[in-house]
Order: structure tokens, then sequence, then C-alpha cells
């Protein structure tokens, strides 16, 4: 059975830097497609960065030069890290996984990525 698991969130003060690891379980993710996603309250989930089997990464303009997400595929880990954080920030943080070669654009992902996580939550307070 597959898994994924996010872990590190928390609460932090605006500036601050924070790490999440997104654990997956239940097969290899060297070929896949995998992002982070998240959803404030009140909103719908939008896509955070995605990153492709080749190591190649993409992200939101609203946190670009601030978060960084890579791949561990001997640990069979991705991480998303958060520099920089705001407020706006605040959100439950998914993270996602597909093998599909078709599914790596960060908004097909979105809509059809086949393996979630649970999300962990983020609060960055002013």
């Amino acid at each position: 059975q597959v898994q994924l698991q996010e872990t590190g969130g928390g609460s932090v003060q605006a500036g601050g830097p924070l790490r999440l690891p997104c654990a997956v379980f239940g097969y290899s993710t060297a070929s896949d497609c995998m992002g982070w996603f998240r959803q404030p309250p009140g909103k719908e989930r939008e896509g955070v960065a995605v990153i492709d089997d080749d190591g190649s990464a993409s992200y939101a303009d609203s946190v670009k030069g601030r978060f960084t997400t890579t791949k561990d595929h001997a640990k069979g880990t991705l991480y998303l890290q958060m520099n920089s954080l705001k407020p706006d920030d605040t959100a439950m943080y998914y993270c996602a996984a597909d093998p599909r070669p078709w599914a790596c654009p960060i908004e097909t992902l979105r809509t059809r990525g086949k393996y979630w996580g649970q999300g962990t939550q983020v609060t960055v307070s002013s």
C-alpha cells in the first residue's frame, strides 16, 4: 500500500524558516513527478512547487525565491524548505506523487495526482 506522510509543520514567526519532509512508503519515487500543495483556511487547494523525475523544479509565483523543493531518492523523501515565511503562507500543506509521465504540470498533479498525503499544518504569525 502506497502512503505519503508529511511532517514538520507547526507554528513559526514571520520571517522564520521551516522544513517539511514527505516520506513515501510502498514504492520507489525515482521516476515520479512529486509536488507540494497548500490549502489556506476557507480557500481552495493551490500548487506550491513541483519537481519532475530529473530533479527540475518549478514554483508558484508567491513562493519563488523563498521555497525550495528537493528529492532524496535513497531515503524516499521529498522536502520543502520554506524561508522568509509570511502570514499568507499559513495553510495545510500536502505532498503528492504520480508515476505517470503526463502528470507533472503542477495543475495536472493538483487535479489528477494519484497519491496524496494527509497534510501538515503550517501557521505563520506576524
